[in-house]
């Protein structure tokens, strides 16, 4: 892939299926195959939440493949005047397409829409060796993440 080469980022749609989207999330984290029907469904109720969930990709139009992906979803609060947090998850990049700042497109691309939708405030969990990464992309370390997992 060439420096010159220009990628867009923009919003997943339907036919992202078939261009290797829950492969790419299968680098991320433990992603069992979807069907077709499962896809189109869980697309559905997403689309339903409008800007509130948002979902970007970048394709390789040259491949016709998704090498990049993350999303951000808007919580409304009490807080802060009832204000909004945004949520970003699920950021990664097609390791044969790492270092050549897609990362940093989906992060700017993602911050930007919570920024727009009236957010106080962005936030993410990394790990440690991704610390280094979201810090250059603004974000600094704050607390800690506590998780409990029902399965």
């Amino acid at each position: 892939m060439d420096a010159e080469h220009k990628f867009g980022v923009r919003k997943l749609e339907i036919l992202d299926k078939s261009k290797g989207f829950i492969e790419l999330l299968q680098q991320l984290t433990i992603c069992d195959s979807v069907s077709y029907k499962e896809f189109e469904e869980r697309f559905q109720e997403i689309s339903s939440y409008g800007d509130d969930h948002l979902i970007c990709v970048i394709e390789d139009v040259r491949s016709g493949k998704i090498i990049a992906t993350g999303s951000v979803f808007i919580e409304k609060k009490f807080l802060r005047n009832c204000g909004k947090v945004g949520h970003i998850e699920d950021v990664v990049v097609d390791s044969a397409a790492r270092g050549m700042q897609l990362g940093k497109k989906i992060i700017e691309f993602l911050t930007d829409h919570a920024h727009s939708m009236g957010c106080y405030k962005v936030i993410l969990d990394c790990s440690l060796e991704n610390k280094a990464f979201y810090e250059k992309c603004g974000y600094k370390q704050k607390e800690v993440q506590m998780v409990k997992y029902f399965i």
